[in-house]
């Protein structure tokens, strides 16, 4: 139920020095002593001991609105006269996997991971345990593990924080999802004939993390969210997607109907100003964008900087010389909300923030320097009332409800702290949701906007905080629909943010493939669309239009995953969509996206709802003939390669 280990204690043996810190003496002491029931039973806490009884452990699995769908987490109190050291601690652990055969299971159980790297997040991952080399040794004792996770501070790197175990036979699937936005691991683990998932805190050895425990302290886990369904992979991450959705209790009001946002980062790339905001601004009236986002270069950068210069804050008068009060108000007078680009946790070269060293955070004594980038110590109370002055008081004086927050690196392993290094880090990740609440109570409606160079901080710890996040920064690729189609596995739809980058010279093939592919989460519009022509502004008007109709969809409903992902996502071939019915079963938007094979016929597609849908609003290039609906199918007609649709769909009541 548990997995944890002193600094003191010796391992499990078995040639895993190294691999694992699972199965210390300290575990072999545990005994169970009670099991507490809370909130009416909707909180079961196993209560566990060791044999000294000089600490105590608090194993929680709480209920949720999602049905089979929990939230679970670990306490430790060190009951004893001493202080203790812990060097790991799980979260969670799922085990004896799985209880529908018998023997070990041979070619029945399968692992799912999603993987990432910048600009190619989500893509999932599916291994039998015998490809992993997680086979049973001829004498069923020895303890065969796979641990796996990151180490920094932006938790979606290589991997997302989930792992879930599918018996192929029965059907089943028991999942997890970590919410946490630091160092973090998974461990699949096999013994003889039992399988087991677990996770939390990355540990001593994965994660350089070892925490000092004093006599009477409590220490808790972060988070995670599990679930056990029998279906398939799509109903498991549907569950915990729904899990995220249901702790999004408060939200600014703005957010309820999707407002369709424009980001000005690939119009000006970096060096946006007072005249050519508000030029956007006179194109884009009418247009159904409501957020007017100003990214990163309205601050004062050093000679020698070309972007992301970060720690002082000064307003560029030389680009806004009135200030940017003024445009505020006047954006808000033209019916949009302003927004402003940040990287408020870290500071960069030719600043005076970047001499300001005993706030930084320390590694070995030194301010710890990543590429360009030093990062405030998050726990210090100079930088608390430093980022209140520079980052809250400038929002509140010139009148921004929307703030895009993005961090560009991470800390690695972590920083100077009298028990680890990653502790220091865990330390930081607490300073670091602290900061974001604050914002969030100093400035009612506030939008946040969650970015970290596209998609690396996409975990539920951060989702929960922020209105929204940057999906990718896959912004003018043609992996841009794959990656945003993978996240409904991850992340609720309504906080998936995905940019369409709109050219002049893009063709009416292209130009809708883009737009398209924002139905798969919230539409971002960014690019040169003062050179629009005026046909082209239409067809950006027919987009937002749609999506005002589907937002309701998009905001509660259900994904059904069509189609096939492709391979290489760089050079797609195939077609893929979703198929994402709303809570009442009678309205449904289909997503597709054709890449570079044509077809000489139609593609017919059956409708996972069956029959009795009709088509009411559509988004297409119009180079072909319209999609129609016949014998519960839809049918595409081809044309070029590279074109995307999204649909609106009603069913049809027959008495």
């Amino acid at each position: 139920m548990v997995q944890v280990k002193l600094a003191e204690d010796h391992g499990a043996g078995g040639f895993l020095a190294g691999m694992t810190m699972r199965d210390s003496s300290t575990v072999q002491s545990l005994r169970r002593q009670r099991d507490e029931f809370a909130g009416e039973a909707d909180r079961i806490v196993t209560v566990l001991e060791n044999e000294s009884g000089s600490l105590r452990l608090k194993q929680h699995f709480e209920a949720t609105a999602v049905e089979g769908a929990m939230f679970a987490w670990t306490e430790i109190t060190n009951t004893g006269n001493e202080a203790v050291a812990l060097e790991h601690l799980s979260s969670f652990v799922l085990a004896g996997m799985t209880p529908f055969a018998a023997d070990d299971a041979p070619r029945r159980l399968r692992v799912h991971r999603f993987r990432s790297w910048w600009s190619n997040e989500g893509r999932l991952q599916t291994q039998f345990l015998e490809e992993l080399n997680l086979e049973r040794d001829w004498e069923g004792c020895k303890i065969l593990t796979e641990r796996f996770g990151q180490v920094g501070t932006m938790p979606v790197r290589k991997f997302f924080p989930f792992v879930a175990i599918e018996d192929v036979e029965a059907g089943v699937f028991w999942g997890a999802q970590l919410a946490w936005s630091g160092s973090w691991q998974m461990e699949i683990t096999r013994r003889g004939d039992a399988v087991s998932i677990s996770g939390g805190l990355a540990d001593f050895e994965f994660g350089h993390w070892r925490k000092t425990l004093n006599p009477g302290e409590t220490f808790a886990t972060p988070v995670a969210h599990v679930a056990c369904v029998a279906g398939s992979l799509d109903e498991l991450t549907h569950r915990l997607v729904q899990l995220q959705e249901s702790l999004l209790t408060n939200l600014p009001e703005t957010e309820k109907e999707l407002p369709v946002i424009f980001n000005e980062w690939c119009t000006n790339w970096g060096s946006p100003s007072h005249e050519k905001t508000l030029a956007l601004a006179r194109r884009l009236q009418g247009s159904g964008v409501k957020y007017l986002v100003i990214d990163d270069g309205w601050a004062v950068r050093p000679p020698e900087a070309t972007m992301q210069s970060n720690g002082d804050w000064i307003v560029d008068r030389s680009k806004f010389p009135h200030g940017l009060k003024p445009l505020c108000e006047e954006l808000r007078r033209m019916g949009f909300i302003p927004g402003i680009w940040f990287e408020f946790e870290a500071c960069n070269p030719g600043s005076k923030a970047w001499d300001q060293e005993s706030h930084h955070l320390q590694r070995d004594g030194r301010s710890l320097r990543i590429g360009s980038r030093r990062f405030w110590n998050l726990n210090d109370p100079w930088v608390t009332e430093y980022l209140d002055h520079k980052l809250i008081g400038f929002l509140q004086e010139n009148g921004f409800g929307y703030l895009k927050v993005d961090y560009n690196d991470t800390i690695g392993i972590g920083c100077d702290h009298a028990d680890s290094p990653g502790e220091g880090l865990r330390q930081q990740v607490t300073g670091i949701h602290q900061t974001f609440k604050r914002l969030r109570e100093r400035i009612q409606n506030l939008v946040i906007e969650n970015c970290s160079s596209g998609g690396h901080r996409l975990e539920p710890a951060m989702m929960v905080l922020t209105s929204m996040s940057s999906f990718s920064d896959a912004h003018e690729s043609l992996n841009l629909p794959i990656i945003a189609r993978q996240l409904h596995h991850l992340v609720p739809p309504r906080q998936s943010q995905i940019w369409a980058v709109l050219y002049p010279d893009d063709t009416p093939e292209r130009f809708v493939f883009s737009l398209t592919a924002t139905f798969y989460g919230r539409m971002c519009l960014s690019g040169p669309v003062h050179d629009l022509d005026d046909a082209q502004m239409q067809v950006v008007k027919r987009a937002t239009g749609l999506y005002a109709q589907a937002a309701p969809i998009i905001r509660e409903g259900r994904t059904t995953f069509i189609g096939e992902t492709p391979f290489n996502w760089n050079n797609p071939s195939g077609w893929q969509g979703i198929w994402r019915e709303n809570t009442d079963g009678d309205q449904a938007l289909v997503v597709v996206h054709l890449f570079a094979e044509t077809l000489v016929a139609l593609l017919g597609i059956p409708l996972p709802a069956g029959r009795g849908w009709r088509i009411v609003s559509a988004l297409t290039d119009e180079t072909t003939a319209a999609p129609f609906i016949e014998d519960g199918s839809i049918y595409l007609p081809q044309g070029k390669p590279f074109r995307g649709w999204a649909l609106l769909l009603k069913r049809v009541v027959t008495l």
